[in-house]
């Protein structure tokens, strides 16, 4: 694989006004690209998870119990080792798009 040359701040700042959020890892990415490592492969699951846990604002450890699952078992999902099952993304997206749904959640696992 050839590398490339581009400005990695220019194209981070516009992949972040595309996306329309701050992408803490995109710079490190983008070096990676530019020196020609090979790439990290990011499912949509993980992106979802991802982000429901970002929007509720919890760590791995109180989401984990948010959603009644195993820590190890959170991590691995956001690892992409495994991928979640379908009732847990459709929760995933229920909670990115009405984060104070974890209100009732932590009611009903009280």
């Amino acid at each position: 694989m050839q590398a490339r040359n581009f400005d990695i701040e220019q194209v981070a700042q516009a992949i972040e006004a595309d996306m329309g959020e701050s992408l803490p890892d995109i710079r490190q990415a983008l070096a990676e690209v530019r020196a020609g490592k090979p790439g990290r492969t990011t499912t949509p699951e993980q992106i979802l998870l991802r982000q429901a846990r970002q929007r509720t604002g919890l760590t791995q450890v109180a989401f984990a119990q948010l959603i009644a699952t195993p820590l190890a078992t959170l991590r691995d999902w956001e690892q992409g080792r495994f991928t979640p099952p379908g009732a847990v993304a459709c929760l995933l997206r229920l909670l990115v798009n009405r984060p104070e749904l974890q209100t009732e959640l932590a009611q009903q696992s009280a």
